[in-house]
């Protein structure tokens, strides 16, 4: 049976539910209560509340959200992608993925090679194949066609 959202008390509840499963976004968490059937104003008290004591961040749900898909083969153009879609404002998304100190090139080529187990593209056709894989998974081309080439990424 699912809680009737028509208090305060209940949306924050609630909310602190969803908060304490993982980190959520405002808009994510905001849609999420709204599907649930609370008041809009409600919905803006409550997560206003939760911010002022900490408990909603989009920082650290921007750090949990790149950790989580870098560490699943993703790169940084996937992932701003995504987190765009997710409502987040640019200028944070461009920030996190900034900070985050993941080493991109690393990340592609360990990516690459549980995918493609180290092996280097055999002639067009599989280079192709491997580029489209990579690219689909948010790596800049520049990154994969010298990744691609046998190109060492310090010249």
């Amino acid at each position: 049976m699912t809680a009737v959202l028509d208090n305060l008390v209940a949306v924050r509840r609630t909310a602190m539910d969803l908060l304490a499963r993982r980190e959520h976004g405002r808009v994510e968490l905001t849609r999420k209560l709204r599907q649930r059937g609370a008041c809009p104003d409600m919905i803006d008290i409550a997560l206003d509340r939760l911010t002022e004591e900490g408990l909603l961040s989009e920082s650290r749900y921007l750090e949990s959200y790149i950790s989580y898909r870098a560490g699943s083969g993703y790169g940084p153009l996937r992932i701003r992608e995504e987190l765009n879609q997710r409502g987040l404002p640019r200028g944070d998304v461009e920030q996190a993925l900034r900070e985050c100190g993941f080493n991109w090139q690393e990340k592609l080529e360990d990516t690459w090679r549980r995918k493609f187990s180290g092996q280097m593209p055999f002639d067009a056709k599989e280079r192709a194949r491997q580029g489209r894989f990579l690219s689909y998974r948010g790596y800049p081309l520049e990154m994969i066609g010298r990744l691609l080439s046998g190109r060492e990424f310090d010249d």
